[in-house]
């Protein structure tokens, strides 16, 4: 049987195909910029699209679902093999993919001329081919550890269909249910992999150095701390607000920084590649107490909400990315000035969200933060570029890569 190194070094093709990773975390990084520079543009007054939602649920849907799909793509398409031992997806099926990521966005942007149903079936297809795919290899591999990854899959396909619905109806999409499921999903996923390769990759470089602390191995803590999380990110879904929620995803929150401090990512701080993987989770259990107080009324919801999609959500895709593009390239896993800016940029717009929710007077805390956020995703594109669309360094094909 052929193996995935061999089926990657059959590829003659353009080298954005030869890997799961490199069109999608390209198209991520292009759209996630793009989406916010037209977000910026609509807020002023211009320009004129035929969007086939309504503004503020499009801007919702083209980071939640459409940058977000790309990411959770390339990862798994990268990651997944190497799971399972089977082939990846490379050539022209990866491009095929990779269209159908492409026409679910311009549906969104262009296609408000077209019926609902068509726009829904449209900006689904990729998302069920994917998950097509995917459950194939899991199964045919018998790697059913893996198979609550793809449940949650599923979970926000089925979010996205229901946003749609949502939309179609003449509801407020951007906070309804299928939009709080496709989030609750998303976090999920990062507590579940992200709870794996934070303190993998943690204890991977801390080894190395003579009396660190290395992180606590996953044990029946953790999977408490995950119950909890599903169990609060439910009752958001269903209820976000009340004491009842505030209560439950307060404890989720705390939950979850107690589960990160025995990962000991204070000793990460010399390699950015580690500590941005702990601020990205430490976004996370914030977010759970930042929404919390929103769901009390302290806190405007779309500001607590903003420390989830722009912190945890955006900062983690954004590392994984990062770290994922250097290692499956050959290149040293070491993030330089430019990498590290990336980083603080999407950092310090996370904070200026926040601050303009608790100062919504200052405007400008506003752009402030998609201004850094397009300089983030912009920056990441302009570097890593050559990196996603010419060979592997040294110009040999990849081979029995770890997974991200």
């Amino acid at each position: 049987m052929t193996s995935s190194a061999e089926a990657m070094r059959r590829w003659q093709g353009p080298a954005i195909l030869s890997y799961g990773f490199r069109p999608f975390f390209l198209f991520a990084g292009l759209w996630a910029a793009l989406a916010m520079a037209l977000w910026l543009a609509m807020l002023a007054g211009w320009p004129s699209l035929p969007l086939a939602f309504v503004a503020t649920d499009w801007h919702a849907h083209s980071l939640v679902f459409g940058y977000v799909s790309a990411v959770i793509a390339g990862f798994l398409l990268t990651a997944v093999p190497n799971w399972t031992g089977r082939l990846p997806v490379v050539g022209w099926p990866l491009a095929g993919l990779a269209g159908l990521w492409l026409l679910g966005r311009a549906v969104t942007l262009l296609g408000g001329g077209l019926p609902a149903m068509a726009v829904m079936l449209a900006d689904l297809a990729m998302p069920l081919a994917l998950l097509g795919f995917l459950g194939r290899e899991i199964v045919a591999g018998r790697n059913w550890r893996n198979l609550p990854v793809l449940g949650l899959l599923s979970l926000f396909a089925l979010a996205n269909a229901l946003f749609h619905l949502e939309a179609a109806a003449g509801l407020l999409a951007h906070d309804g249910y299928g939009l709080r499921l496709g989030l609750a999903t998303v976090l999920m996923l990062i507590a579940l992999i992200g709870g794996r390769i934070v303190p993998s990759f943690s204890r991977n470089w801390l080894a190395r150095r003579p009396g660190a602390r290395l992180p606590m191995p996953f044990n029946r803590a953790d999977g408490a701390v995950l119950a909890l999380t599903g169990v609060a990110l439910v009752a958001f879904v269903l209820a976000p607000s009340g004491a009842a929620s505030a209560a439950l995803l307060a404890t989720a929150g705390l939950a979850n920084l107690w589960r990160m401090a025995r990962w000991h990512g204070w000793q990460s701080g010399p390699e950015p590649l580690l500590w941005v993987l702990h601020l990205a989770y430490a976004m996370l259990a914030l977010g759970f107490l930042a929404v919390a107080l929103a769901a009390l009324g302290m806190l405007t919801p779309s500001a607590a909400r903003h420390v989830w999609l722009a912190g945890a959500i955006g900062l983690m895709t954004l590392a994984v990315m990062t770290r994922a593009s250097l290692g499956h390239a050959g290149l040293p896993l070491q993030a330089g000035r430019a990498i590290t800016a990336l980083y603080l940029a999407l950092t310090s717009a996370t904070l200026a969200r926040l601050a303009a929710g608790i100062w919504p007077a200052e405007f400008w805390l506003m752009h402030l933060s998609a201004a850094l956020w397009i300089g983030a995703f912009g920056g990441f594109v302009l570097t890593f570029w050559t990196i996603l669309t010419r060979p592997r360094a040294g110009g040999k094909k990849p081979g029995g890569a770890p997974a991200p």
